[in-house]
């Protein structure tokens, strides 16, 4: 007789492999569970799975309302996700904020010519200059040379 196959908990069989392919059973694994348990929580919040191990899940959401809501309902959540096939050994739940990824801002370009006022106050400030790389560098700039 075999034992049932548990994918959150490593075989030796994947030693040799740098667990490569272990890992990607675990991801793949938990995006199904994600897909499974995100109806069932407090909505609209798009839930992830980041771990399920040892009677453990761990989820995160990006709405810290409805993380509140969730770590306060918890026992009312075990309960009902411990019925589903894959959590029957539930215990706990732990919700941690996820934070998205900023996007870059885009660059302030600076106009290709300078108005002439611009020009003359960077000319000014090149003659006041002791330093005479500072000063070429204001003068290139006065001058819009690169």
């Amino acid at each position: 007789m075999s034992e049932p196959v548990n994918v959150f908990q490593q075989t030796r069989k994947h030693s040799k492999t740098g667990n490569l392919t272990f890992l990607s059973q675990q991801v793949s694994a938990w995006q199904k569970l994600t897909k499974l348990i995100q109806p069932l929580l407090p909505q609209p919040e798009q839930w992830h799975v980041a771990c399920y191990q040892n009677g453990i899940l761990t989820i995160t959401g990006l709405n810290q309302a409805m993380i509140s809501q969730l770590a306060y309902l918890q026992k009312q959540y075990i309960t009902q996700l411990s019925q589903l096939e894959g959590l029957h050994d539930l215990q706990k739940i732990y919700v941690r904020l996820r934070v998205e990824p900023l996007k870059p801002q885009k660059n302030e370009v600076m106009p290709k010519v300078l108005n002439a006022e611009t020009q003359e106050m960077l000319k000014s400030a090149a003659d006041c200059v002791t330093d005479p790389k500072l000063s070429q560098a204001l003068l290139r700039l006065a001058s819009n040379k690169k």
